[in-house]
């Protein structure tokens, strides 16, 4: 690792399983002298932090909740002050079909993938350093169409405006806004959200082989690599894009 991270202070929300424990891992492994983790399960955040260490810190918090929000940031401003990086990372998958869907199933998906996304950033930012990051999970959904998904893939869109909208509001303290658009991964979203059995998976990860040009399913540790890179030195010139890694199925 070449330390892109030393000393660094950063927020993951979601960040107990998936892609959002992937990137606090890295961050890690980079050097980060705090990495915030946040969870709607203690258990699970517990035990994140067991494997990832000691200056990783775990926060039970919801982010659909403003009052778990404002918690949060008290906490990282109590013990750090301020932030290098916010990784709006926290959101949930489940199916809709239309003609099918509750009104409760409706709130749920925007409460957490779209209001969430936004009160995380507006409740952290204050704490931001000038020419610090923010990278926000979307998904290639947005613009796939996949069916039975229209609620997930419009709370992508929306995720992906933000990052356009925010890349231009925050210029003046020259904070970085990029979202990420993972492709096929395999994730705890598959078993948790979408319900999907082990039959399922696997012939989702057949469907993969035959259809992404990379031929595979990617691990949660290839999405976050992209994540970190958005949010390091190494991008400081990237404002405002939709970085897309999905082994190149979009593109085909």
């Amino acid at each position: 690792m070449s330390g892109k991270f030393i000393n660094q202070v950063a927020v993951v929300t979601g960040g107990s399983t998936g892609i959002g424990f992937a990137i606090a891992q890295a961050l890690l492994a980079e050097g980060a002298k705090r990495v915030y983790i946040t969870g709607r399960s203690a258990a699970t955040l517990d035990a994140a932090v067991a494997a990832l260490g000691d200056n990783a810190v775990a926060v039970v918090s919801d982010v659909a909740q403003q009052a778990d929000l404002d918690s949060l940031k008290a906490l990282v401003e109590a013990r750090d002050g301020q932030l290098d990086a916010v990784f709006a990372n926290a959101g949930v998958c489940e199916k809709n079909p239309v003609g099918e869907t509750t009104e409760a199933a409706y709130y749920n998906m925007f409460d957490i993938n779209v209001k969430g996304v936004f009160f995380t950033v507006q409740t952290l930012l204050p704490l931001m350093k000038d020419g610090s990051s923010i990278v926000l999970t979307a998904s290639i959904c947005s613009v796939t169409g996949m069916e039975g998904l229209s609620l997930y893939s419009a709370s992508k869109a929306a995720v992906r405006s933000f990052a356009r909208t925010w890349a231009n509001e925050l210029k003046g303290r020259k904070i970085r806004v990029n979202a990420l658009s993972p492709g096929f991964t395999r994730t705890p979203l598959m078993d948790n959200g979408l319900k999907m059995d082990e039959s399922q998976i696997q012939a989702l990860k057949d469907h993969v082989e035959q259809t992404v040009p990379l031929g595979y399913m990617a691990q949660p540790e290839e999405i976050a690599s992209s994540a970190l890179f958005l949010a390091c030195a190494d991008a400081k010139y990237v404002n405002g894009v939709e970085l897309i890694v999905d082994g190149g199925l979009t593109q085909i």
